[in-house]
């Protein structure tokens, strides 16, 4: 199985790479998808964090109000821990699974996991390759603001609530930059995604 870790700071354009290499036929999980699955009512992800954070952050129907939840966490970098504590192990579970469904038809297939805290929380030593989607930290600052209306301050907070540029940099074997256009970043992953085939099937064909 070739695995590739997708990963990039918010409002970097991670979801418009995921979404294309999908589209060109990549296997893409989502680890936030996978994170709110280990947290619905009725799991032991769910009742974890409310004996942690207390029932106020429950919805009146016993799903997780993630605002309420969310204003804790982000100010807070000691909850932000005890929350991974508990949905992280979980979601690397339910990712494993997920992953080898995902190439029983087809071994050459190229999967993506798509995790925004790869440097921050899962680590790099499991993926074959690691793809970081990167654009500046005033350009993501103001895409917070101007297209998801997120004041400045949160904005702010939430970015530097992740690793900083140069850490997912570090980390890097390609780098989608997506400073640009859309088609320009679009571009740059048609043919990254080219690569990343080729090197699926040549690992596929020697049974890795």
């Amino acid at each position: 199985m070739f695995v590739v870790g997708l990963t990039g700071g918010i409002a970097a354009g991670k979801t418009v790479v995921a979404t294309r290499l999908g589209e060109l036929g990549a296997a893409v999980i989502d680890a936030d998808r996978l994170a709110r699955e280990v947290v619905e009512p009725g799991t032991p992800g769910l009742d974890a964090i409310a004996v942690r954070f207390g029932r106020g952050i429950l919805l009146p129907d016993g799903s997780l109000d993630r605002p309420a939840l969310g204003s804790i966490v982000f100010a807070d970098p000691a909850a932000r821990k005890d929350l991974e504590a508990i949905t992280h192990p979980a979601v690397h579970e339910l990712s494993q699974r997920r992953m080898t469904e995902a190439v029983l038809h087809d071994p050459a297939r190229v999967v993506v996991y798509d995790v925004p805290l790869l440097v921050e929380a899962r680590g790099t030593s499991e993926f074959d390759t690691i793809v970081v989607v990167h654009a500046p930290r005033d350009t993501r600052l103001a895409r917070l603001v101007d297209l998801r209306r997120m004041p400045a301050v949160d904005a702010a907070r939430r970015i530097d609530a992740q690793a900083t540029d140069e850490e997912r940099l570090a980390v890097a074997d390609h780098v989608v930059d997506s400073s640009g256009s859309l088609e320009q970043t679009l571009a740059q992953v048609d043919v990254l995604f080219g690569e990343l085939a080729r090197v699926a099937a040549a690992k596929a064909d020697r049974g890795e």
